[in-house]
Parts: structure tokens; C-alpha cells; sequence
């Protein structure tokens, strides 16, 4: 599926979008008997109300407090089919993201069997930037489809092929490093996550843009499915594990709308994408690998396995001394149990960093928390006969245990780090249940205002 807006030429109806606050103000403004209509239904203004205007042809839509254009994102799949434009909107809000929601509000999962019904066609907002809109929502729906095929379909020589996919429009240049060929080029944690899989492990790299510009790089989880290893997972923890290469999803889903935008930087996607599988060769707990970085890592978990892939992707990112490095990944629970789903966590030591997304978050509706990088806990993951173990002294502040193993790691101030979950347990407005963008968007807007985007 594919996401358009709806020819402004073409006939359309009208939705009137609804806050509680302005409800007479927009009741007076549609006139009788449509007010009455209205009023005698029990129309509130309640995020998702919906109520036909008498003949068919118009519709108001509630949004509740109105406080962000995200309460209207149930509109695509509650309006009646055909094409539809927006009768105004309450006070504040911002076209273009409103235009945004539209899209991803849109969006259902069609792979393995078809839609229910199609979702209502929208005429551009007024005001919005129509491409803006599109590059975004693209970008979205590219992760979502990605995190939502199951693992059977998304394995990593599937990633591969979607990452090849991806950058072809573009330009891009993708290349891997299969199999035993990450030992001789010196990727050794990823090949020893990934070699008990029959799909060989793989650091996959695409390269765009112009290489004077400053380079970027993007560095995402791609642990295409995640048993748990050697330390298996229940079933219940194995079910979701689809979503684990729900970091890689992200990265790429943010590549696409920087490619888009023409954004004037050298970007660098990496993509350690492996299978957390179970054989006779799968590594153990107990075992000491060695890194790209020259740290050797002492496995307390074998379910511990993102940020040993992170790990020599971080190292590899840095080595070309980029302007900005930034990791997205599902990789602890303890983020989930510290803030839930919808937030996503971000580590850095850059406060003016941190200060950036966090005003980006608040604006576009993409929420992050920052968590601290917490020296005094540092010294948990020192190895007893290694430089480093993978799980730490204990079982408390997991997240922040983890995000300190990745910094032993990286080479440079100017890093974030994103635990994300990836996935909405439940369906909310402008956001379907299953595979989800988080941070992503925010971060966009860091990067337009960092290093400016172009015209294209």
C-alpha cells in the first residue's frame, strides 16, 4: 500500500474536526438542522466521536482536548470511504503534522491478507507541506512493514534485500559482510551471535550522499529474531522477538526520509543483522569474545546479544570520525519497565543533544525520556577475567547497565542512544497496534535543524 493525498479538483466531503473546548463554536458555524442533528446524537467532542451530517455528505469528528493532532489520527479508518477534506482544525495545531497523522492513521498491514475496508482519502490540509507529509509517512510505514513480517519472511538475508531495495531509488551504495567473512574483517561479536542461524550473520552498510558533506551515522539493532540463545527465552517472551530487528527498522525508516529530503549530509547506515538461534555451534554463556573495538566481553546471557552486535557496529561507525553517531534498538525489557511502550528512552552525554530532541519530541508529538548514563554504575560491567561482561553485576537499572556497555564502545561526545520497544500493544489514534516508528520523527527534526535541509 502507498499513501496519497486526494486531488483537491476532485468532489470531497467535509469533516469538521471537533475539540471539546470549540464544540459550539463549530456547532454555530455548521447552522441548523446539522447542530441539532449533532447535539440530539450525544456528540461530546470525545477523541474518535464521529456523528454523519443529515444527507450524507459532511461528518464532525471529535478530538477531545485537541492537544495534538495525533487525536485525530482515528479519522482514516472511522470515516466512511471516498475522499475527504478538512473543514478547519482547532486552534494551534500544525498542518503538516496533522497532514502526517492522516498518513499514519492510514496505514494496516496488508502482506498476508487484505485490508477490511480502505481507508478515507484526505485532501491535503491547508497549509501543510506536502512533501514533508509523504517523505514521513513513507518513511513509517517502511518500518512498520518491516517489523510487522515475521521472522520466516524477515530473516537477514531478507533485511538485506530490503535495505538493497530501499537505496536503490536513492543511490545508495549497500554492501554486507556475510558469514565467516565478519571474522576476517574483524567483526566477531556479530558473527558470534548470528552463526548458529542457517541465514548467516551479516554487517549490512548503505553509504549516500555527498562524502564533503558531515558524516552521519545511523546504527540499528537487526536481530531479525531472538530465541534467547543457549539462555532460552519462555514461549511468551519468544513470541514477540519478530520486533527485535525493530532498532534496524528505524534507522532504515529514517534513512529514507533523510535520502528523501536531500539532507546535505554523508550518511552511513550500519545494520548488524543476525539470528539469535540454538545449534551446536551457538555461543554460550561463559564465553569470551573478543570485539572489533579490542575489548574481550565475558557472556553472562546469551539473551543479552543486542548490544554485543551494537558493540562492533559502534566501533566500525566511529572509526571514520563521523560529526554525529546515533543507535536505535529494542534492547532491554528494563526500558519497558521503567517507562513503558510509548516512551522511548535516550542516553547521551551531550546535553545540548539531549536538550534538542526533547524539544523536538514535544513538538511533533514523538515522545522521549532521557535517561542518565550513570557513571557511579560503571564499574558493574567490568569482567572478572575480561575487559567487560555483557550483563553486569545485577539485575537493577538494566537500561542504563546496557547503554554504559555501549559507550565502552563509541569514540565520540556527539552519540544517542535509543532503547525503544517498536511495537503498540494496543491500537491509539494515528497509531495501529503492531510495529511502530518511535523517536524517529523526533529525531529528523534534530537533524533538519542541525544541518539543513535542501530543497529537494
Amino acid at each position: 500500500m502507498n499513501f496519497a493525498f486526494a486531488d483537491t479538483a476532485r468532489p470531497a466531503r467535509t469533516v469538521h474536526l471537533a475539540a471539546k473546548a470549540d464544540l459550539d463554536s463549530v456547532l454555530s458555524g455548521l447552522g441548523e438542522p446539522a447542530a441539532g442533528h449533532v447535539r440530539a446524537s450525544g456528540f461530546t467532542g470525545r477523541v474518535g466521536e464521529m456523528v454523519i451530517l443529515p444527507g450524507g455528505e459532511d461528518a464532525i469528528f471529535g478530538t477531545g482536548d485537541a492537544l495534538s493532532p495525533f487525536d485525530a489520527g482515528g479519522a482514516p479508518l472511522a470515516l466512511p470511504e471516498g475522499t475527504w477534506r478538512i473543514g478547519g482544525m482547532p486552534q494551534g495545531w500544525d498542518p503538516t503534522l496533522l497532514a502526517t497523522v492522516l498518513g499514519l492513521g492510514s496505514y494496516q498491514f496488508t502482506r498476508y491478507r487484505a485490508a477490511s475496508r480502505q481507508p478515507a482519502s484526505f485532501q491535503l490540509p491547508a497549509g501543510a507541506d506536502e512533501a514533508e507529509a509523504l517523505r514521513i509517512i513513507a518513511g513509517a510505514w517502511f518500518s512498520r512493514d518491516l517489523i510487522n513480517t515475521p521472522a520466516g519472511d524477515m530473516l537477514p538475508s531478507h533485511l538485506e534485500a530490503a535495505v538493497r531495495e530501499l537505496a536503490e531509488p536513492f543511490g545508495a551504495k549497500v554492501t554486507s559482510i556475510t558469514g565467516d567473512d565478519l571474522l576476517k574483517q574483524n567483526y566477531p561479536m556479530i558473527h558470534a551471535v548470528g552463526r548458529a542461524s542457517t541465514d548467516a550473520p551479516r554487517l549490512i552498510e548503505m553509504v549516500w550522499g555527498d562524502p564533503s558533506h558531515p558524516r552521519l551515522a545511523l546504527v540499528g539493532k537487526g536481530v531479525c529474531f531472538d530465541s534467547g540463545g543457549l539462555n532460552i527465552k519462555g514461549g511468551a517472551g519468544m513470541l514477540l522477538m519478530k520486533k527485535d530487528m525493530g532498532g534496524a527498522a528505524n534507522v532504515l525508516g529514517l534513512a529514507r526520509i533523510i535520502m528523501d529530503a536531500k539532507l546535505p549530509v554523508h550518511l552511513q547506515v550500519l545494520v548488524p543483522a543476525v539470528e539469535n538461534a540454538i545449534s551446536g555451534n551457538a555461543f554460550r554463556p561463559g564465553d569470551i569474545l573478543s570485539s572489533r573495538k579490542g575489548l574481550t566481553v565475558e557472556i553472562g546471557n546469551t539473551d543479552a546479544e543486542g548490544r554485543l552486535v551494537l558493540g562492533d557496529a559502534l566501533a566500525r561507525a566511529c572509526e571514520d570520525k563521523p560529526d554525529l553517531v546515533i543507535d536505535m534498538a529494542t534492547l532491554t525489557g528494563a526500558a519497558r519497565i521503567a517507562l513503558g511502550p510509548e516512551l522511548a528512552p535516550v542516553f547521551t552525554d551531550d546535553d545540548g543533544l539531549a536538550a534538542d530532541i526533547e524539544k523536538a519530541a514535544r513538538a511533533v508529538d514523538d515522545p522521549v525520556w532521557r535517561m542518565p548514563l550513570w557513571n557511579g554504575y560503571d564499574s558493574q560491567i567490568d569482567g572478572e577475567i575480561s575487559d567487560l561482561s555483557n550483563t553486569g553485576a545485577g539485575p537493577m537499572g538494566g537500561c542504563i547497565i546496557a547503554a554504559l556497555f555501549l559507550r565502552r564502545f563509541v569514540d565520540t561526545a556527539a552519540w544517542m542512544h535509543f532503547d525503544i520497544y517498536g511495537w503498540n500493544p494496543k491500537s491509539r489514534p494515528g497509531r495501529p497496534s503492531g510495529g511502530e516508528m518511535l523517536a524517529a520523527r523526533a529525531l529528523w527534526q534534530v537533524l533538519k535543524a542541525r544541518y539543513g535541509a535542501s530543497n529537494g
